[in-house]
């Protein structure tokens, strides 16, 4: 079941200084963040590597980590919520990620809408969104899709997006440095 998140209401009453830093696959989001943080702003880490990462100590692989999409991308959006849920409204902070991005892999891997990613949805409000626009992709141990897949993932996270009432701005492919100063001349606008 779709459900149109376009007439949701979000929970405007808990106003953030929350950036999110997202798009699809191989777009440069944790470079950006990273260089955001070299910069002196907080920032947060992007939680699906991060799982990767966790389980791979506990020594699974990747493919017995990702064997079970629903249960992937729900340990996921479950990390996202208690992180988002621990950070101050007042702080000014970029995040790698955030909670709607749950629900374009959602919408990506076939995986039904449930009620946990639709009471989340209602829940967040961020200051702006950057959706970094893609770069040639590169695979590595936690990055599998393929070209077609990354066009997907974008689109349906511009869709996503698009259709709350966070402002959404494109950044373009610039150099990284050039990205970044991109994004601080517009939190301000």
């Amino acid at each position: 079941m779709k459900v149109l998140i376009n007439n949701m209401s979000n929970n405007l009453s808990r106003h953030t200084y929350w950036y999110v830093i997202t798009g699809g696959p191989s777009s440069g989001k944790t470079t950006t963040v990273n260089l955001l943080k070299a910069r002196g702003y907080k920032t947060t880490i992007e939680h699906a590597r991060h799982y990767i990462d966790s389980q791979s100590i506990n020594g699974k692989t990747v493919d017995e980590i990702r064997r079970n999409q629903k249960e992937f991308q729900l340990k996921i959006l479950e990390m996202q919520i208690e992180q988002e849920n621990a950070i101050s409204p007042e702080d000014e902070i970029f995040l790698d990620r955030a909670i709607p991005d749950a629900l374009a892999y959602y919408r990506f891997l076939n995986l039904p809408e449930d009620k946990k990613i639709m009471e989340a949805l209602h829940n967040v409000n961020y200051k702006k969104v950057f959706i970094m626009d893609c770069l040639t992709l590169v695979t590595d141990y936690a990055r599998t899709e393929d070209e077609a897949a990354q066009k997907k993932i974008q689109a349906l996270i511009s869709e996503v997006y698009e259709s709350l009432s966070f402002p959404v701005i494109h950044v373009p492919v610039f150099p990284p440095k050039e990205r970044v100063d991109f994004i601080l001349k517009n939190i301000s606008q």
